[in-house]
């Protein structure tokens, strides 16, 4: 990767910064708990945390990890089509909620520097997802990264703009 791309990411990434109700708690700078627990204490991510609950994925992001997970906020469930969301959360369409929402997890833990590096990431549901650099903005597919390196527990969140789906 050229240096000027090494530049406009690492400007790019410096820009972004955390939710104070996503941050450490204040004891000696602790991540504030599991992924699914930091989501679940951050009102921009109760239509993701519904969502991780109606997949039954409520253990496994909660479990040792580590795990990257590109969270997508409540506005980004809200750009999908009318209807989207209380369809996927219905009992019948959860191996396709599932297939989604494991889209957005990456096993390990990939902060924002080792983005540099890499072109795609490779799903925890087996697909790759591009990553790319457009004018100083960083994006997993057609999803903006807002937010960047919230720790927690098991893992780490970056923030995402948009729902990313699988092919």
């Amino acid at each position: 990767m050229n240096l000027l791309r090494k530049s406009l990411l690492a400007l790019a990434l410096a820009g972004l910064a955390a939710t104070p109700a996503l941050a450490h708690d204040h004891k000696g700078g602790k991540p504030a708990g599991t992924i699914v627990d930091v989501a679940a204490g951050n009102a921009d991510f109760e239509t993701l945390v519904a969502a991780v609950k109606a997949a039954g994925l409520v253990e496994t992001l909660s479990g040792e990890g580590p795990f990257t997970v590109f969270a997508p906020t409540d506005d980004a469930f809200a750009k999908l089509p009318a209807g989207t969301v209380e369809s996927l959360l219905l009992p019948e369409n959860k191996d396709k909620l599932v297939a989604i929402l494991t889209y957005h997890v990456v096993a390990g833990k990939v902060k924002a520097a080792d983005v540099v590096n890499l072109d795609t990431a490779t799903t925890v549901n087996g697909q790759a997802a591009a990553i790319t650099v457009e004018g100083g903005t960083v994006k997993i597919d057609n999803a903006t990264v807002t937010a960047t390196d919230i720790k927690a527990s098991n893992g780490i969140i970056h923030v995402i703009d948009t729902v990313i789906i699988p092919d």
